[in-house]
């Protein structure tokens, strides 16, 4: 099957999330389901949601978002339970093209992000940005609004790095309801960030995509790995000589059990995942 166009992810938009599931390609990858889609379906798709006011979720998956996931079941779960899951690792894409999907290719979230902001200033689709540092909000919007003039940004704002209470996680929800925004960018880090919109999508009549270090990307604070590397799989590589303290753990943890049991899949069709 090939990967929906712009058009037919448009016409789905409005559909329950598992006939908008029918509408495009994918395969379980160590136990999650990865849809096989590019960057015009894909911001067809969640611009689309976002003219109705029911709560959906699209998370952008990488080794990371794998491995955690294939570590704890719920997290599995709930990520199984997103509208839309977008394979952003190259090594996802290169399973997904050996699991049958020959056509398939990365949908980035720094890159999604863009197309999104770009797609929001032309229809007038009002957004926001939850997540990150007061440093990266404070240099991301000026910075998409200057690439984007048109981009109307209504809710900003960076939550505090620690658990927060229900009261102070109710008066976010209720700001965040307030502004009107329409899509909502949540920057707040795997698998975090997963967790939060999955247990936020009833509270939040929008569409939420889980973006990471776009934020960061975005506003100027860390370098992006350049596009060959992107292309050869190497952004990791980049990304630690980066930040060695931050990710050695990360990627020495994720990075080798990932290639062994994806291995182990490819050989055993019938392994889907974790018992």
């Amino acid at each position: 099957m090939r990967p929906a166009g712009p058009d037919s992810a448009m016409a789905a938009a409005s559909a329950r999330p598992s006939e908008v599931d029918e509408a495009r390609a994918s395969r379980d990858i160590l136990g999650i389901r990865v849809d096989a889609t590019d960057y015009a379906a894909a911001t067809a798709c969640i611009v689309g949601w976002s003219r109705n006011e029911v709560g959906r979720w699209v998370c952008i998956a990488n080794v990371h978002t794998t491995m955690e996931a294939w570590d704890d079941p719920g997290f599995r779960h709930q990520v199984n339970q997103a509208d839309l899951v977008t394979p952003d690792g190259m090594p996802l894409v290169w399973a997904l093209r050996k699991l049958g999907v020959r056509e398939a290719s990365r949908v980035y979230g720094p890159t999604l992000t863009l197309h999104l902001c770009e797609r929001a200033a032309r229809d007038g689709v009002p957004v926001g940005f939850y997540g990150g540092s007061a440093e990266a909000i404070g240099r991301l919007v000026p910075n998409l609004v200057a690439r984007f003039p048109d981009l109307r940004v209504v809710f900003a704002e960076s939550p505090p790095f620690r658990p927060l209470t229900a009261e102070e996680d109710e008066r976010a929800v209720e700001r965040i309801r307030a502004s009107g925004a329409r899509l909502l960018f949540v920057g707040l880090g795997c698998p975090k960030q997963e967790r939060w919109m999955a247990t936020h999508r009833q509270r939040l009549p929008l569409v939420q995509i889980g973006v990471g270090a776009a934020f960061d990307f975005h506003a100027g604070l860390v370098r992006q790995a350049p596009p060959a590397l992107q292309r050869m799989g190497l952004e990791w590589a980049f990304r630690l000589a980066m930040e060695p303290r931050r990710l050695a753990g990360r990627y020495s943890r994720h990075n080798p059990r990932f290639v062994w049991q994806l291995l182990r899949q490819l050989r055993r069709p019938e392994h889907l995942g974790p018992t």
